[in-house]
């Protein structure tokens, strides 16, 4: 079965190892984590969530996180540091019904108090070789508000490009940028 971008490819989230991360599947125990993340201002100013985001939108994403691992087999992870354990932020494949949903999305959002250490880039690459590799697409997508300029350089680092502009039915407030990665070009080692 396939609606939109899902491949209908049923699967548990895998463990990865990254040199510095730890990319898992999270648990009811990444709750408290998850609500700090999303309630962050600055996570909030740079996804545009709401001011009031926090533990019912935490758990919502957990939930939702769980249920397209389950019926389209990748989604996104928990990042852990490797030497410490200490959760990091998420990171992973994501994706939408609506018909206007451009394809099998990487994305990823940290702490801020983790932001400028390459751990986005990290994860997003790992993201990105899960999403050729095993989930098995042929072209992956990063949506990003034009504003958030460090999100746009972590896409830029992995070799994605701005593929078009627009404004997408799921956020109607301001178009975002939709930036592309095909295969070809990974493969080719093209960053």
């Amino acid at each position: 079965m396939t609606v939109g971008c899902l491949t209908g490819v049923m699967g548990a989230p895998p463990t990865l190892h990254t040199a510095r991360l730890v990319l898992r599947p999270f648990a009811i125990s990444d709750l408290e984590a998850m609500t700090a993340l999303m309630s962050h201002p600055k996570v909030q100013t740079a996804l545009h969530l709401p001011a009031h985001t926090g533990g019912p939108e935490a758990f919502q994403a957990l939930v939702v996180g769980a249920g397209l691992w389950e019926i389209a087999g990748f989604g996104q992870w928990a990042l852990e540091e490797r030497s410490t354990g200490r959760f990091v932020g998420r990171a992973g494949l994501y994706a939408r019904a609506e018909p206007d949903w451009p394809g099998v999305e990487v994305g990823w959002a940290l702490d801020p108090s983790w932001w400028g250490r390459g751990y986005a880039t990290e994860a997003g690459e790992a993201a990105v070789r899960f999403g050729f590799d095993d989930v098995g697409v042929d072209s992956l997508v990063s949506v990003i508000l034009p504003e958030n300029e460090a999100s746009s350089a972590v896409a830029r680092r992995l070799g994605f490009v701005l593929a078009d502009e627009r404004t997408l039915s799921h956020f109607p407030a301001m178009p975002h940028g939709v930036w592309r990665l095909d295969r070809a070009k990974w493969e080719a080692g093209d960053r």
